[in-house]
C-alpha cells in the first residue's frame, strides 16, 4: 500500500513570507487581498505544524523569533519561485510586462543605467520599471529586487552573478599634489601618500605589471567616501591620490585637471557585474532587461574610452 504525501502548506509558507516583507498581520493581509484573521489563522496553522512560534507579539510590535528568523528567507523563496513560475506561464502567452526592480551604483546609474531604462521603456510599452540608486551593497533577495547592477572584484556568493564587462580603473591625481608630495613610481610608495578609498571596498588595492609583477597595498588617507563623484573636489584641491573608474574621471582626465600616476600597472579585477537572486526561475520581463543590459553595457569601456558619455 502506498503511503500518501503530505504536501507542505504552501499558502500558509507564502502569507508567512508576505508577513515578514510587510512586518505586519495587517499590512500582509492588505497586500494579500484577505482578512485579518485569515492571515493569523495560517501563521497559526503553520507553527502547530513546526512545532514552534514564528513571531514574538504584543500589542505594539512584532518581531521574528529565531525559528522565524531562520526561516524567512526559505518562505521568501518559496514564494518568489511560485509566483514566478506563474509568470513564466502566463508571460509565454503575452509580450513581457510588469514591474522589474534594478539596483545600481549611483554614478554609473545616472550615466549609464538611466538611459537604457529610457529605451526600454519605450521599446516596452507594457514594462514598469523601478530603479534604485545607491553606492550601498544591497541585500537583492531581502530588498525585493530582481536585478543589481555592482562594480567589483566580486566576491563568491549565492546569487547568480554575470560579468558583463571589465571596467579600467586608473589611479589619478591632481598635479598640484604630485608637484607638493611627489609621484608615486611603484605601487609600494602609495603607503606614502594620502589615498581616498571607497567605504565598501576598503581593503588592498592589487596591481600587476605587463612583466607578470603583482603587488598590492593597503592605502589610508583623509577620506572616506561610498561614492567616487564626492572624491572629485577633495582630489582637484590636490588633498589625495584615488582609484577611480574611467567613466567618473574621464573629463577631469581631457581637461587635465587630474593626471594618470603609474600607468604601467592595471588594477586588477574590477569588472560590471549583473546579479540576480539564485532562484533558476524569472518572469520573461525580467529575462528581457537582463538580455538587454548585457548587450548594452558588454561594451561600456569601448565607449567610455572612445569618449562617449
Amino acid at each position: 500500500m502506498t503511503m500518501a504525501v503530505r504536501l507542505p502548506d504552501f499558502e500558509a509558507w507564502a502569507m508567512f513570507a508576505c508577513v515578514v516583507e510587510h512586518r505586519s498581520f495587517s499590512g500582509a493581509a492588505e497586500a494579500i487581498g484577505v482578512s485579518k484573521a485569515t492571515v493569523s489563522k495560517a501563521i497559526s496553522r503553520l507553527e502547530a505544524h513546526l512545532g514552534t512560534s514564528l513571531f514574538h507579539r504584543t500589542s505594539r510590535r512584532l518581531t521574528l523569533t529565531d525559528s522565524g528568523n531562520a526561516l524567512a528567507e526559505r518562505a521568501g523563496r518559496i514564494l518568489a519561485e511560485a509566483q514566478a513560475a506563474e509568470e513564466a506561464a502566463l508571460d509565454a502567452s503575452s509580450a513581457p510586462a510588469g514591474l522589474v526592480r534594478i539596483a545600481a551604483p549611483i554614478t554609473f546609474g545616472i550615466r549609464f543605467v538611466a538611459d537604457a531604462v529610457a529605451e526600454l521603456l519605450a521599446a516596452n510599452p507594457g514594462l514598469e520599471i523601478d530603479l534604485r540608486l545607491s553606492d550601498a551593497k544591497v541585500d537583492i533577495v531581502a530588498d525585493g529586487f530582481d536585478i543589481a547592477l555592482r562594480i567589483a572584484d566580486l566576491p563568491d556568493s549565492s546569487l547568480r552573478a554575470r560579468r558583463l564587462a571589465p571596467i579600467t580603473a586608473r589611479v589619478v591625481a591632481a598635479p598640484s599634489y604630485l608637484e607638493k608630495h611627489g609621484t608615486p613610481k611603484h605601487p609600494a610608495d602609495l603607503a606614502h601618500h594620502a589615498c581616498f578609498q571607497y567605504a565598501n571596498a576598503i581593503g588592498a588595492w592589487h596591481f600587476r605589471h605587463p612583466n607578470g609583477e603583482e603587488a598590492a597595498v593597503r592605502p589610508a588617507g583623509p577620506l572616506v567616501t561610498d561614492n567616487g563623484d564626492a572624491m572629485l573636489p577633495a582630489l582637484r584641491a590636490g588633498l589625495g591620490i584615488a582609484r577611480l573608474p574611467d567613466f567618473i574621471i574621464d573629463r577631469e582626465l581631457a581637461e587635465g585637471s587630474l593626471v594618470e600616476i603609474l600607468t604601467g600597472w592595471s588594477p586588477m579585477n574590477i569588472a560590471l557585474h549583473l546579479l540576480t537572486p539564485p532562484s533558476a526561475l524569472r518572469p520573461a520581463r525580467v529575462e528581457l532587461v537582463i538580455d538587454f543590459l548585457a548587450l548594452r553595457f558588454r561594451n561600456i569601456c569601448a565607449r567610455v574610452e572612445a569618449g562617449g558619455a
